[in-house]
């Protein structure tokens, strides 16, 4: 298999890989990123910036976030709403910056890193990283030097990694990649755990779920967003797969 050809702007960097790059708002194109883009969401992405904007999970996705299915694809596609001022500008961003920055989106926090996780045959994941080196970006002319590691530590990426990598064992769960489609209700299921914790919680609380008996034995720990999301990955292994 002839491996995948990238953009000639688009490079694979490997994890010890040294590489100069710095974004603050002396950079000439600050906030040029956060324009003409299609930003897709992750869970976790929705879960810190629902709680950023002080907003309940079913308000957030209204208000901030459009949902995609194209006929081939096995689960929805969630992206942030862009403002229509002839740049598709981000919602959240101002002259100064994101608004938003401190529950910013995982992808803006990586840029202009990429990172990707594939599932090997013994169902452990193998992690890959790419440099965007667009045009636009003034970024990597600034001599702050950067590592994988460093630049996703500095970029507080860790627990957005990690979920990431978690929900990455239901959208590459073996079933998935032999073909298996998702009814409407397990695609309601999916939207429901991962997206709408808050709504989330609310039906688990009032026991209208199904497969209540893995509801976790101290119910406060739902109390906790990250907690339950996690709960919600573990439920879903049981709705989607019989896990």
């Amino acid at each position: 298999m002839n491996p995948l050809r990238l953009p000639e702007y688009v490079s694979r960097v490997e994890s010890g890989d040294v590489f100069t790059f710095s974004c603050h708002p002396a950079v000439r194109c600050f906030t040029d990123c956060c324009r003409e883009l299609e930003l897709a969401l992750t869970p976790y992405d929705v879960l810190r910036l629902k709680r950023e904007t002080q907003l309940t999970s079913s308000t957030f996705l209204e208000r901030y976030v459009i949902q995609e299915q194209e006929t081939e694809d096995v689960f929805p596609r969630f992206y942030l709403t862009m403002v229509d001022d002839g740049q598709a500008s981000c919602v959240f961003v101002a002259k100064n910056g994101c608004t938003v920055y401190d529950g910013r989106p995982g992808a803006c926090r990586a840029y202009p890193m990429g990172r990707a996780v594939m599932r090997r045959e013994d169902s452990t994941f193998e992690e890959q990283f790419v440099l965007l080196k667009e045009s636009h970006c003034h970024g990597f002319q600034e001599q702050v030097e950067q590592t994988t590691s460093v630049y996703s530590h500095g970029q507080g990426l860790l627990p957005y990694n990690f979920f990431n990598d978690k929900i990455a064992t239901l959208l590459q769960h073996e079933r998935i990649r032999q073909g298996m489609r998702l009814s409407k209700e397990q695609t309601c299921y999916f939207i429901l755990a991962l997206y709408d914790l808050d709504s989330f919680r609310s039906q688990l609380n009032a026991g209208s779920l199904p497969q209540q008996h893995h509801y976790p034995e101290n119910k406060t720990a739902c109390n906790d967003d990250e907690k339950l999301l996690l709960f919600g990955i573990d439920w879903l292994q049981g709705i989607l797969f019989k896990q």
